[in-house]
């Protein structure tokens, strides 16, 4: 188990950022853990080497037998990392590049922050997964640092040869009533800009695989699918494809990272412009959690919809990004920004 951060880019393509992390995430860093609690069907299963046993069914009742928490109930004053008009500045600058056919998709990220060194990551992770019901959520602890990732998005997932990708491109919120949740749920799957987005990072997934995977086996089986979470509507894509014998599984998570979903199109010229204008590293953030287990399979989540804790400087970061082409309006693009940030913010029940 363990986390690729996005600077791991900087190892695969000739590609070079302006800033350090300032959370220290490692690029690359992996760990066998001495227990694993699976549940299913209702029933929790614990794996463990026999030595390790005890230490972790002692874990599990604790787990079991634990009083429900509370969410801290301290206010958190958020501030954007970029203000909105250097938002639109940097924005109207990419999307000139656009015009010019550099590239056809960038996906443009700020992060808002905020201190409290009294901040409980353990709390704020369940109501964080009380509220948004995230299907790839994950929690990472690395000494002092913490990730408190609520992903509605797998990156790739491997079992045997087959491998899957679910881009993810295309946002709305969810609605007041049952009827304008409907209306916002189909707007997004009828809007053709959202659409382009979503079939551009399919397009640049199904190359990244195809450098990996039996000729001809690279599928698309789910295209702008409308997946509803807590909070928003997501469009969704699906990618399969079977892994080449002369391949691992490790090359095909290399051939696909970063994500095309947090990049662009076509990639390194959109990593390289990224670089280029955000404002800070990325870090954790557009990179990726997960395992790879003993029979084989994979899943990856894309570390998306995450705050980012330092516990010893008391420093809270949401990151967030949206995809700019040449259809959008930089204005709406800094508005799912901040829905985004929202949707992490107020599940954490600290935002203002």
């Amino acid at each position: 188990m363990g986390q690729l951060a996005y600077g791991y880019k900087d190892r695969l393509e000739p590609l070079e950022s302006r800033y350090a992390d300032g959370f220290g995430w490692p690029v690359s860093s992996w760990f066998i853990p001495r227990w694993v609690v699976e549940w299913q069907d209702g029933e929790a299963w614990l794996h463990a080497h026999e030595a390790d046993v005890e230490k972790g069914l002692a874990f599990v009742h604790r787990m079991r037998d634990g009083t429900p928490t509370t969410a801290a109930t301290s206010t958190l004053y958020w501030r954007p990392t970029v203000d909105r008009l250097t938002y639109l500045e940097h924005a109207r600058m990419l999307m000139s590049h656009i015009q010019r056919g550099d590239i056809y998709e960038v996906n443009y990220c700020i992060a808002h922050e905020a201190e409290d060194i009294g901040f409980d990551p353990f709390r704020a992770f369940e109501r964080l997964l009380e509220t948004t019901d995230a299907p790839f959520a994950g929690f990472l602890r690395m000494q002092h640092r913490f990730a408190l990732c609520a992903s509605p998005e797998r990156f790739l997932s491997i079992d045997g040869n087959r491998m899957v990708g679910e881009p993810m491109k295309g946002t709305r919120p969810r609605g007041a009533g049952p009827a304008e949740d409907a209306r916002f749920r189909l707007e997004l799957a009828a809007d053709a800009k959202e659409r382009s987005e979503n079939i551009m990072a399919v397009d640049v997934m199904r190359n990244d695989l195809s450098s990996v995977a039996v000729p001809g086996s690279v599928r698309v089986t789910g295209l702008c699918e409308v997946r509803s979470y807590p909070r928003v509507h997501q469009m969704v894509s699906v990618i399969e494809g079977v892994v080449a014998s002369r391949f691992t599984v490790f090359d095909a998570v290399r051939a696909a990272f970063p994500m095309a979903s947090m990049t662009g199109a076509p990639k390194i010229r959109a990593m390289q412009l990224i670089d280029a204008h955000e404002e800070q590293a990325r870090g954790l953030f557009s990179g990726t959690l997960g395992f790879f287990a003993p029979d084989g399979t994979v899943d990856l989540n894309v570390v998306i919809r995450t705050a980012f804790f330092d516990a010893l400087t008391g420093r809270i970061s949401v990151p967030t990004g949206s995809a700019l082409t040449a259809a959008c309006d930089p204005e709406s693009e800094w508005e799912e920004c901040l829905l985004k940030f929202h949707s992490v913010a107020n599940a954490l029940g600290h935002a203002r």
